[in-house]
Parts: structure tokens; C-alpha cells; sequence
């Protein structure tokens, strides 16, 4: 019985039977090939890549061994200056040396554990930010604990411990306060000016271009120069605003003003069929913003706007003009020591590798906050 029914079975029926053809079985992972494989499919495919492949490594092989020479193997890590002039390699000495004012500035020697702890304070606070599992409201609580208690380790009085004047900050807790305080501010207000330059509104439309395309025509130098000397110029006589403030509003102006454009494109960036289905639903327009445009527009231009927070980070070396001595500042005021003046190099290379572990940092934050935002989207 079983014979006969499968003869009358149609055609097209035993298709759904067939084993799948060879160009349906899938590729095998490239991590599977051999290191051998690897290589000969990817470095020497070509005669092009065979030579871009052979001049790198010709490059490498003349490049790091003596760096690696001067960095390490006839480096100095403890010792006097004049131990550095007779070694050949890297003194590394100079950090020993010189970290405190490197880290800190001019903040008084013995009081150096106070933003020290700061400093510490602060990473902890962005390192539970960056963690999803920490979104909630206490986080709120959690900033405004670190940051009441970061003041007091800063400007002392209370407790016992000494007043400091911002005058006399530098170094690393600057460089921190800044940027971060910075994005904090400026994004909240690019979001604003973008949906600002969209608005039907002409008035509020040419506020925001009139704004955004001021600062984006100027530098950073000339937008901190003005608010270091020309803003002072046209306040009442006898009122003054503080210098660590006039550099974090010219900071966060400039910063809000690339965000806006970042933003903007995110905003452009999503289907016409999205503000019409939440016109359809009946939603105001800032519950469509809130609720169903700026969270896609947002995920969009996660890169983007990663990128200009790591340019603020390392923008806050601009604020020297105002008399603020960040990282790079105060490392650079601690090589004036005659003694150990010829090794500047290895500060900046030490200070280097502090900016870079940050933007590092952003840089592999952001790849995860992407793929993260993108793992329940339909491909």
C-alpha cells in the first residue's frame, strides 16, 4: 500500500525530500581555517596584497625592534637623572619622579589623597553607569553622592580638611571633570537644538542654525578665548564667574553645537512612515519624539556621537588659555625641572597612553552599546 501511494505522489512533493544542493550548505567559518589558510586567503590572495603584506612586515621588522630596544630592554625604571644620561634606552624614572604634579598640578602636596579619591570616586561612578544592569533611578543617587562628595575632596573646608581654591586644581581630576561634565551638558542640548533646526517654527528654526553654525565656524581656541576674556566684559561691575566655569561653558556650547549636526542626521535618517504612524496613534510631539523618534534616530548615530565625545575628551587640553592646568598641561609644567628636562619624551609618551586608554575605552563601550541597541532588530 505504502509502494502504491508513493507512486501517485505528485512531483513537486518530493522536492521537500531532495538533500539541499551543495550551494546551499554554508561556507566553513573563517576562524576554522588553518593559520596557513588564513593567511594565504587574506594577506597573499594577490599579488597586491602579497606586496602590501611583505612591506608591512618589512616595516615591522625595522621598526619594532629598536622601539621595543628603547621602551624596555635598555629602559631605566628607577634611578637619578644622571643614571638616565648614561643608560641608552627610555627613563621611565621621570614618572616616578614627577607623577604627583603630572596627576594632580599645583593641588597642595600633602592634600594630593583628596583627588586622588576623587578621581577614583569618579571612575567608580562611570564604570556602574556604563553597566546595563545599573540603569535605574538610584542611579541618580548614586551621581549625586559621588559628585557632593567629590566637591568636598576638591574645595575642602569641611571635615577638617583645607580649603583649595579651583585655581589650584590640574591634572587628571580637571581633565575628568571637564570632558565628562561637558558631554553630561551637551548632549541633552544637542538633542534640543536638532529638533530645534527641524521645527516649523522660523524663528526657533534660525536660532539654532544661527547657533550651530557660529560654532561650528570657529575654533575651540576662539570660543574659549572669549569666554576667558570677553565674556568678563559685559557682566554688571563687581560680578565675576569663575574661570573652571567660563571653560565648561565654552566647552559644552562648542560640543552641543557637532552633536546637534550628528543628531540631525540620525533624525533624517528615519522613515517618513514612523512620524506618520505615530501621528496616527494620536501621540503629541514630544511623546513621538521621546517615545518613538529620538530613541531610533539616537541608535543610529551612536559612532557619530561617540566620536565627538572622545574629540571633547581630548579637545580639554585646549583649556590651558584660560589658566587651567589639565593633564597634558601639568605634565608639560613638570618637565620645566632642569634635571630631568631631556626626558621630556617619555611624559608624553606616559600621558599619550592615559588619552588613549580613555578613548580606547569609549571607542569599545560604544561597539557594545550598538550591539546591544541592535540585537532585537529584524535583519
Amino acid at each position: 500500500m505504502s509502494k502504491e501511494l508513493t507512486s501517485r505522489r505528485p512531483a513537486w512533493a518530493a522536492s521537500f525530500e531532495e538533500e539541499p544542493s551543495q550551494a546551499m550548505v554554508p561556507p566553513p567559518a573563517l576562524t576554522a581555517l588553518k593559520p596557513f589558510g588564513w593567511a594565504r586567503n587574506n594577506l597573499f590572495n594577490s599579488r597586491l596584497n602579497t606586496a602590501l603584506t611583505l612591506s608591512c612586515l618589512a616595516i615591522l621588522w625595522f621598526a619594532v625592534p629598536p622601539m621595543l630596544q628603547w621602551a624596555l630592554l635598555d629602559a631605566t625604571w628607577t634611578g637619578t637623572p644622571e643614571e638616565c644620561r648614561a643608560a641608552e634606552g627610555a627613563c621611565w624614572s621621570i614618572i616616578a619622579a614627577k607623577h604627583r604634579p603630572i596627576f594632580f598640578g599645583t593641588y597642595p602636596y600633602e592634600e594630593q589623597w583628596r583627588p586622588l579619591l576623587a578621581c577614583a570616586l569618579f571612575l567608580v561612578a562611570l564604570g556602574v553607569s556604563a553597566m546595563r544592569a545599573c540603569w535605574r533611578p538610584w542611579l541618580v543617587g548614586v551621581w549625586f553622592g559621588c559628585l557632593t562628595a567629590m566637591g568636598a575632596l576638591m574645595w575642602g573646608g569641611v571635615f577638617g580638611m583645607t580649603y583649595v581654591a579651583n585655581d589650584r586644581w590640574g591634572g587628571l581630576p580637571i581633565t575628568l571633570m571637564l570632558s565628562v561634565f561637558a558631554i553630561a551638558l551637551a548632549f541633552p542640548l544637542s538633542v534640543v537644538l536638532a529638533l530645534g533646526r527641524q521645527s516649523g517654527l522660523p524663528a526657533i528654526r534660525a536660532l539654532c542654525v544661527g547657533f550651530i553654525e557660529l560654532m561650528r565656524g570657529v575654533p575651540l581656541v576662539s570660543v574659549l578665548f572669549m569666554a576667558s576674556v570677553m565674556f568678563p566684559l559685559f557682566l554688571p561691575e563687581g560680578v565675576t564667574v569663575d574661570k573652571l566655569l567660563r571653560a565648561l561653558a565654552g566647552l559644552t556650547l562648542f560640543t552641543a553645537a557637532y552633536l546637534a549636526e550628528a543628531v540631525r542626521g540620525g533624525l533624517q535618517a528615519i522613515p517618513k512612515g514612523q512620524y506618520e504612524a505615530a501621528d496616527a496613534l494620536g501621540l503629541g510631539y514630544w511623546q513621538k519624539m521621546m517615545l518613538i523618534i529620538l530613541p531610533q534616530a539616537l541608535r543610529i548615530v551612536i559612532p557619530p556621537i561617540v566620536n565627538q565625545f572622545i574629540s571633547c575628551f581630548k579637545d580639554t587640553s585646549l583649556v590651558t588659555i584660560v589658566g587651567l592646568y589639565d593633564l597634558l598641561t601639568a605634565a608639560n609644567i613638570a618637565t620645566t625641572d632642569p634635571e630631568w628636562r631631556p626626558f621630556f619624551g617619555e611624559v608624553y609618551v606616559f600621558v599619550g597612553l592615559i588619552f588613549w586608554g580613555f578613548c580606547y575605552s569609549m571607542s569599545r563601550y560604544s561597539q557594545w552599546l550598538e550591539r546591544e541597541s541592535n540585537k532585537f532588530n529584524r535583519r
